[in-house]
């Protein structure tokens, strides 16, 4: 039951932050808008289109869909701060869309993250091999 709801988290946040690459690499009007409301355009653009492939190619392969959640949460935590000190909950008359995808995937790679928390050690461990402050002296 837990590996499906997993499943189902990680596929629905995935999809969210792939169809919105199509706007941020093709410059959509909308994506534009926002990244000059925020004074990024369009290196900011571009690098959260990039972070957001990356965050979901790793939600989408098993062995990485934890640290895709994390990469999700971080991701989308930027969003919703620009949109609530920024941008606004509605952009451009969207009704508040991009606004609730964002909450969206915050809560699909949140329920990946909790189902997949016995993996947190395991990442831990993993880290610690290449960032010595967090090696046990």
């Amino acid at each position: 039951m837990k590996s499906n709801l997993a499943l189902l988290c990680r596929v629905l946040a995935a999809g969210i932050l792939l169809q919105t690459l199509f706007f941020k690499f093709t410059g959509a009007e909308e994506s534009k808008f926002i990244f000059n409301s925020l004074g990024i355009e369009p290196w900011g653009r571009w690098f959260a289109g990039s972070s957001e492939l990356v965050a979901s190619l790793l939600l989408l392969v098993p062995a990485t869909q934890f640290l895709g959640a994390l990469a999700g949460l971080g991701i989308m935590a930027g969003a919703i701060a620009s949109h609530l000190f920024v941008l606004g909950i509605v952009v451009q008359d969207d009704g508040g869309l991009l606004f609730g995808l964002a909450c969206a995937v915050v809560v699909c790679c949140s329920a990946v993250v909790v189902i997949q928390r016995e993996q947190i050690p395991i990442w831990l461990a993993r880290a610690q091999k290449f960032i010595p402050v967090l090696s046990r002296s």
